[in-house]
Order: C-alpha cells, then sequence, then structure tokens
C-alpha cells in the first residue's frame, strides 16, 4: 500500500515532536570544550587528563582543564574507530584481553588518529581507582610518555561499608591531592573558589538524577541511549555553571515532555533496565531492535553512577566529604549493594526486564553479573537478558547473535 501524503507528513511531525532539542546545544557546549583544550597549550592554559570516576572538582577550582581519556574512548566506540586502534595497540604488544578504552587511547597517543587526532598533551594525569586497576597502569603508561607526573588516588572497595580506616585514608590523599596540584602549577589552592565548585557539582548531579527521574513516566521522554548521550557534561564539566545551565533546561525539557505525553518509543509497551557500559559502535542498532519490539530502556546503571553518591556530599564542607562520595560510587562497592541499587531502579522505573551487557573490557562491572542476575530473578521475578559484547572493540560483538537473544528475551517478555 502507498503511504498516503498526509500519512508523510504525520510521521515527519511525530518524528520531529519526539526528537529531543537539547541534543543540538550539548553537541556546541562538547564541541567547545575541546576546541578550548586542544587550544590549551597555545592559550598557557593548563590540561589535566582524569579518569572518568576521579574528583574533577580540585582541578575546575585550580582553572585547570579536565580531559577524559575514558570519554575519548567512548567517542572512538561510537564513531566506529575502535577496532583499527586497538589492533594498533595489540600490534605494539598490549594484550586484547585489556581495556579497549586503554588500548584505543595507548594507541591514539602513539600514532594519533581517532574523531579528534588526538587528546590535547596532558601537563599531568590524576588516576582514581575507584572505577577499576587497569587505570594505575594504564595511567603509568602514559605519564612515561609524555614525562608528567602523576597523581594517584586509591579508594578501596567498600564491600560492605564505610569504615574509619577507609575514610581516614581517603581524606588524607584528598589533602595530598592539593599539595600535588599546588605544586605541578606553582599555585596556591583557592579554598574559598573550591566552595563554589563543590555547591555547582552538588547541584550538577542532583540535576541530573532529576532529568534522568523523569523516564519513571510512562511513556518515558528519554531512553538509556539518549541518557549516554548526554551524560558526556556531568563527566567533563562537573563543577561548572555551564554544566548547571544545561542540566536545568534539559531537565525541563523532560518534563516538558512528560506533561505532553511525548514519548521516546513510539508505542512504547515495555520498559526495560541496562547494566553496564554501552556497546558505543551499536547504540542505534540495539536502539532500533528494542524498539522494534516497542520496547523502551528507560534506566541504566551506568549513567546513573554520577549522580548515586550525592547523599554522602556536604555542600558546605565539599572537600571533606568528597572523600567518601568519591570511594562509594557504583562500581567501588559490594556486589549485594549493587544488587540493591538495581533492584530499587527496577521498582523507581517499573522494569519489565533486565538487560545486563557482560563486557569483555570492564572486568569490575562484569565479573558480578551472574551473581547480580540470580538475586533479580529471585527477587524482582523478572528475566533478564545477557549480551555478550564490548564497549568499543566491534570484534567481540556478534549482531545476528545478539538478534536471536533479544528476540527471545523480548518474547519471554511479552509473556
Amino acid at each position: 500500500m502507498t503511504e498516503k501524503p498526509s500519512d508523510k507528513t504525520s510521521n515527519l511531525n511525530d518524528k520531529k515532536n519526539r526528537k529531543i532539542k537539547c541534543a543540538r546545544k550539548m553537541r556546541d557546549i562538547m564541541t567547545t570544550y575541546y576546541m578550548d583544550a586542544l587550544t590549551a597549550r597555545d592559550n598557557k592554559e593548563t590540561v589535566a587528563w582524569i579518569t572518568s570516576g576521579g574528583p574533577v572538582e580540585p582541578l575546575i577550582a585550580m582553572d585547570i582543564i579536565p580531559v577524559y581519556p575514558e570519554n575519548h574512548g567512548a567517542m572512538i566506540g561510537a564513531s566506529k574507530m575502535g577496532e583499527d586502534l586497538c589492533t594498533k595497540a595489540e600490534e605494539m604488544g598490549y594484550s586484547p584481553d585489556l581495556c579497549s578504552y586503554a588500548r584505543s587511547d595507548i594507541a591514539c597517543a602513539v600514532a594519533g588518529g581517532g574523531p579528534l587526532g588526538g587528546l590535547p598533551r596532558p601537563d599531568m594525569l590524576i588516576c582514581c581507582n575507584n572505577i577499576c586497576g587497569t587505570v594505575l597502569k594504564w595511567y603509568e603508561i602514559q605519564a612515561r610518555r609524555f614525562n608528567v607526573p602523576l597523581f594517584i588516588l586509591d579508594t578501596p572497595i567498600c564491600h560492605t561499608g564505610y569504615t574509619r580506616e577507609i575514610a581516614d585514608y581517603v581524606k588524607a590523599q584528598i589533602q595530598e591531592y592539593i599539595l600535588f596540584l599546588e605544586k605541578a602549577t606553582g599555585r596556591a589552592f583557592d579554598r574559598d573558589k573550591m566552595k563554589e565548585v563543590g555547591k555547582l557539582s552538588l547541584e550538577g548531579q542532583l540535576l541530573w538524577q532529576k532529568v534522568l527521574n523523569t523516564t519513571a513516566a510512562k511513556p518515558a521522554p528519554m531512553s538509556a541511549f539518549d541518557a549516554f548521550f548526554f551524560l558526556a557534561l556531568i563527566v567533563t564539566l562537573r563543577g561548572t555553571q555551564t554544566a548547571v545551565d544545561f542540566y536545568k533546561e534539559l531537565a525541563a525539557e523532560m518534563e516538558d515532555r512528560v506533561n505532553r505525553g511525548i514519548g521516546i518509543v513510539p508505542g512504547e509497551k515495555y520498559r526495560l533496565l541496562w547494566d553496564n557500559l554501552p556497546v558505543w559502535y551499536s547504540l542505534k542498532w540495539l536502539s532500533d531492535t528494542f524498539a522494534g519490539h516497542q520496547a523502551c530502556l528507560v534506566a541504566d546503571t551506568y549513567t546513573s553512577a554520577w549522580c548515586s553518591s550525592t547523599r554522602y556530599v556536604d555542600p558546605d564542607h565539599f572537600l571533606d566529604s568528597m572523600a567518601e562520595a568519591y570511594t562509594r560510587i557504583y562500581l567501588n562497592i559490594g556486589v549485594d549493594q549493587m544488587a540493591a541499587q538495581v533492584l530499587e531502579m527496577i521498582e523507581f522505573y517499573g522494569a519489565h526486564g533486565f538487560v545486563m551487557h557482560s563486557n569483555r573490557s570492564c572486568k569490575p562491572y562484569s565479573f558480578g553479573q551472574l551473581d547480580i542476575m540470580n538475586i533479580v530473578r529471585k527477587k524482582a521475578g523478572i528475566p533478564v537478558l545477557l549480551l555478550e559484547a564490548d564497549m568499543v572493540d566491534p570484534r567481540n560483538f556478534s549482531t545476528s547473535q545478539a538478534e536471536t537473544r533479544i528476540d527471545a528475551f523480548m518474547e519471554i517478555v511479552k509473556q
């Protein structure tokens, strides 16, 4: 049957209404951010490479431009450049079992490439192991390559809780971190400015949580795939007015979509929760495949990690409370606590199923997944799908196998 002109107009209007307007502004902000970082040396500004879960606020307070190799890795994956760069790293002698963010970044630093043609040269490196242990060796390699100072913040895993010994240990390192920055820059740390940055950081995280919470509405105004995109700002510009202003605007747009009943997935019937990092090179395919089943991934454990520790932050004593907030993030707690958070999300977002990305690159995220799967099946009583892939390296993902497993999983969800 031939589509009528009126149907085409209706479909175009429907697609236009579903498009999130803030996406363009987000791209503009990120473009400006990377241009500033890439021209920092010409403008006599200082650049620090920092891990995604690292405490960035002191850098912002010192007017140091933070750059995130992991965020760059996500861009490499999304632009489908991961396989070439990971292969180059392997030709340099690095194992294919290593994290694909690390492999692509290490190769990029030597050979260039990637969507930005490489990251700006760092003046220092800040590494926090609250996300994994790989970052320790990864940052040591890059510190030697660029011959720049490296600061390591060691955050012990909180399997059952946050003890006094852990608190004292991490707080002492926060003070060492400040001394490191003063020595590296030759400037005194501005504690008054730190207070303002701390308040902006907390405000930005709370606004990000507000944005994510809007997907509890039915239909969801955006999906986890959109959250993966909008996450970039809370990672890279946390502690700035830019991030606060943007998330206020995004939250307002999401609330408007909720009030007008605009869902991101046409005819949403099934709601799913995602676990682990995105499969960056296959976001559209996964989004379309689930949407084809009228299923929306309404939330995920990954993007919520950047606002899950706000309960530990004291806005009037940010620097002191920062130790606990950065130690008790999702990837640095025990499996039982992770499962408890997943169960809370399943209930809050009304999820009908749980999709777990068994990520070959990210061992800390993937090791406990079978235990979490069993807990979710037992306590929430919803079906669980385990998809094997890698966040950047497409050699570890089979579209045909994934499609078969998603189809079978959705048949169970629909029962």
